[in-house]
């Protein structure tokens, strides 16, 4: 026991010794350079915080002045400066440093021979040599540096991380790149930013992103629109129409979390923050085995998912919002990005606000009677994102989401009636999705990587509508919860093929409500939905030929269906500049909206969520197929591709009819088939495209008489036209023209507009669709100046006018029953936006 003791003793006594040793050789900087002035007889020029809390070994004595100074920043992050023989500078700006690194793959650490490695702000760029290593001389200590090589993923470092008393080597350890196989096809499509997968489907790069006629920021769901094949009959990301189907038969998701509302301004403007959105992918056909519930195509959001270890962000304002967003290194693990958007109209009323608010309430109560009643109304909208980013190591990373989208609306009237009684009302209306999402990635080995999935979705609409004088408030409600889990699980064979395989469980709830006050009435209705699914896909890539052929396995635990679904996605290149391609896939949905005339939320949005109950809401099923050719030579891009569609299990509450059928319940398809056609030449400093689609799109309903015509969205002929030009390198101007054919409608029978049904009086409807509306045409265009304010802040300045004529463009055409004349009937028209403009100003650093 004694003998432990005395061990005891001895070794703290050797460490106190080794300690103090280890210590003793540093000494506080203020003091080093107390001796140094002392030395040498000169004078030192610094702030004394800049030095205060810094200590380093002593400089040998032997040395001269110069190798003293060379020393001192050798050591330090400080820049040491002699101005001439009798003074010193001190700053921590402007310092430069050598940097040494060496580039190692995550297996077994072997070094990666030629990668890049680019100094951002300086222009900079090495490649490593033989044994991974590489130098660079005189580089800013805070620049930027970015290391890449083909098949891994990048990193991103700030300077002062290499910076090393000791002047070892950083080591860099970069991650295998999973997505090598779906490599891109074509640089710059339409526009930079827009790029074109392998596999046909269309990628937008908000970070590179160009300008795209009468848009003032990448708005990731309208600038979709520019693309063959995506149309919105009424000008609305909430309407977004792929090869003739409905805006709720598109599969939204923003970093795997579903998404059941889209818009602001009721669907003029997206709702998602392109500033930490990385890229969006696009899938018209051929998706996925992983993707299911979107009968007409996949919008897939990813947002930036990389720790860069670098603090940036940027800050925006135009007529209509204002929004920053952040990304914040917490540590060299753990990294937070957070963004944040809100409309400034409560605050100033733009014209852009002006032309926005009336054409989104121009058919609601919002502005019935707006000239003859005291009205007043306050609309705003506001969205965030937040991620968490942690990278536990080289193998294993996590990372948690949360995104919120609200819109609100608050309006109240009162007016004198002729009795000179004053009547008067308030309503409010609020809409809401709020998602909250985690995964993590590993990889397990070189070949064997797996992605964990899980989410939560939560969509409410309420509204309250109250009448004063009778006492009376309505409210109405419509909500979605969805819970999600995902496991992915990829192996890769060879550099030429991979396997995926997957398990996805989801449980849907939705409700809707309606209450009145007086007399009392109450209905509310809920359904859940558990849906299982198992997948399984392969993907070969090789010389000229890829390939992608996957199935799902869908298990509806309520009704106990199964339904299989098979994917097939084929580019096999004949030539260097000829391609085929064949798509196709099998998809279901089990969610839909419904829209409702009569009891809508007060004028302003008339669908709502529910499930299907494989009854009269059966579960809608889509098959299509699609095959087309393809020209690439000398930045000249041609697609020619024909498809064919069906789409079973549709509802005719879903499709809105304005006709005799507007209030009747019945299942039907609709069969949209048609040919889309790209013409795209780019060059270094212009980008100019012609696209032209044409489309037969027709509904089949059995117990409607007639029981085949046009659908809703049945538009032959669309041609799209736009030209991108960089002026300078700073200054890039879009303009482009969109023209198609009306939309169709249903006029009432001449002479006999009007019927009556029981004591109701109701417009008489002609046969469904049978009328088309004028033509649609519009000339939009965007202009953009970047310029710097400071060498670390960017700054961009960006104008576009929307419908520069200011073309009269009718985008709907409905018959109300005059009620001065119930023998009569009243045609509304709802127009397209007129000549508007907006404008932005953003900084970033």
């Amino acid at each position: 026991m004694m003998s432990n003791k005395w061990l005891i003793y001895v070794l703290l006594c050797i460490g106190s010794i080794s300690y103090g040793q280890n210590t003793s050789n540093k000494i506080p900087l203020p003091e080093v350079i107390i001796s140094v002035e002392k030395q040498f007889s000169i004078k030192f020029s610094y702030a004394v915080e800049d030095v205060a809390a810094i200590t380093i070994e002593k400089p040998n004595t032997s040395f001269t002045l110069q190798e003293t100074i060379d020393y001192l920043n050798s050591k330090t992050l400080l820049n040491f400066k002699a101005l001439d023989n009798r003074y010193v500078t001190v700053s921590v700006i402007n310092k430069t440093i050598s940097i040494c690194g060496i580039v190692l793959s995550n297996e077994k650490k072997s070094p990666l021979i030629g990668a890049s490695v680019v100094a951002n702000d300086i222009g900079r760029r090495v490649i490593t040599d033989q044994n991974g290593k590489f130098n660079l001389q005189n580089i800013p200590i805070n620049a930027t540096l970015t290391i890449s090589y083909l098949g891994f993923e990048s990193r991103q470092f700030s300077a002062n991380e290499f910076f090393s008393a000791q002047n070892n080597c950083k080591e860099i350890v970069l991650s295998t790149k999973n997505e090598e196989l779906n490599q891109v096809l074509i640089n710059v499509y339409l526009t930079p930013g827009l790029q074109k997968y392998l596999d046909g489907s269309t990628v937008l790069n908000t970070k590179k992103f160009g300008i795209l006629p009468g848009l003032i920021e990448p708005d990731i769901l309208q600038s979709i629109q520019a693309l063959p094949g995506v149309e919105s009959t009424n000008e609305s990301i909430a309407n977004i129409n792929v090869r003739g189907g409905t805006n709720d038969q598109n599969l939204v998701l923003w970093d795997n979390i579903k998404m059941y509302h889209s818009g602001h301004f009721f669907g003029l403007i997206s709702a998602y923050n392109p500033n930490l959105t990385n890229k969006v992918i696009v899938s018209k056909n051929g998706t996925s085995a992983e993707y299911s519930d979107g009968v007409s195509s996949t919008i897939n959001m990813y947002t930036k998912d990389l720790v860069t270890n670098t603090f940036s962000g940027g800050a925006g304002i135009n007529t209509i919002s204002a929004d920053a967003f952040l990304e914040i290194p917490i540590t060299k693990k753990l990294e937070l990005h957070i963004s944040g958007r809100r409309s400034i109209t409560d605050l100033y009323k733009s014209p852009t606000y002006t032309k926005y608010f009336d054409r989104s309430f121009q058919d609601t109560e919002i502005n019935a009677d707006s000239d003859q009643n005291n009205t007043a109304s306050d609309f705003y909208f506001y969205d965030y994102t937040a991620k968490l980013l942690f990278d536990l190591n080289e193998k294993h990373q996590f990372r948690a989401n949360i995104i919120g989208i609200n819109n609100a609306l608050d309006y109240s009237e009162s007016r004198i009636t002729n009795s000179n009684e004053i009547q008067s009302k308030t309503s409010n209306l609020s809409q809401k999705n709020i998602g909250y999402g985690g995964n993590w990635k590993a990889q397990w080995n070189s070949k064997l990587s797996s992605n964990f999935i899980t989410y939560f979705s939560r969509y409410n609409i309420d509204a309250a509508d109250y009448r004063v004088e009778t006492d009376q408030r309505l409210t109405e409600a419509n909500e979605v919860l969805e819970t999600g889990v995902k496991l992915n699980t990829h192996y890769k064979t060879n550099d030429n093929l991979n396997f995926w395989f997957g398990y996805q469980f989801n449980e849907t709830g939705m409700l809707n409500q309606t209450t009145v006050s007086a007399p009392f009435y109450s209905s509310t209705k809920k359904d859940v939905l558990l849906n299982h699914a198992l997948f399984s896909e392969v993907e070969y890539n090789k010389n000229n030929t890829y390939l992608r052929v996957g199935l799902r396995l869908n298990y509806f635990q309520k009704f106990e269906k199964l339904l299989i679904e098979p994917r097939i996605n084929i580019r096999q290149k004949l030539s260097d500049q000829f391609a085929l391609k064949l798509e196709g896939e099998f998809k279901n949905q089990s969610t839909t909206q419904i829209v409702d005339f009569e009891d809508d939320f007060l004028g302003v949005e008339k669908r709502r969520w529910v499930l299907v109950n494989n009854k009269d809401i059966p579960i809608a099923t889509s098959k299509q197929g699609s095959f087309g050719v393809e020209f690439n030579q000398n930045k000249l891009n041609i697609e020619a591709t024909g498809f064919y569609k069906i789409v079973d299990g549709i509802t005719a509450s879903n499709q809105g009819f304005y006709n005799s059928f507007q209030f009747n319940n019945a299942n039907g398809s609709y069969t949209a088939k048609g040919f889309e056609f790209l013409a795209n030449k780019t060059a270094r400093q212009y980008s100019v495209w012609v696209s032209y689609t044409f489309s037969v799109n027709d509904y089949e309903f059995d117990t409607f008489t007639p029981s085949t015509f046009p659908n809703n969205v049945d538009i032959r002929h669309s041609v799209s036209l736009g030209f991108y030009y960089n002026i300078r390198k700073n200054l890039k101007i879009a303009v482009g023209g969109i023209w198609r054919n009306g939309q169709p409608y249903t006029k009432p029978i001449e002479g006999n507009a009007t019927i009556q049904n029981g004591n109701n009086t109701m417009v008489n409807y002609d046969l469904p669709n049978s009328e088309n509306l004028d033509n649609f045409m519009r000339l939009d265009a965007s202009l953009n100046y970047n310029f710097n304010l400071s060498k670390f802040i960017k700054a961009s300045f960006t104008a576009g006018v929307i419908n520069a004529t200011n073309q009269d463009n009718v985008i709907n055409r409905y018959y109300k029953v005059n009620p001065n004349d119930t023998n009569d009937a009243i045609q509304v028209d709802n127009k397209s936006l007129g000549l508007t403009p907006n404008v932005s100003f953003r900084v970033n650093f």
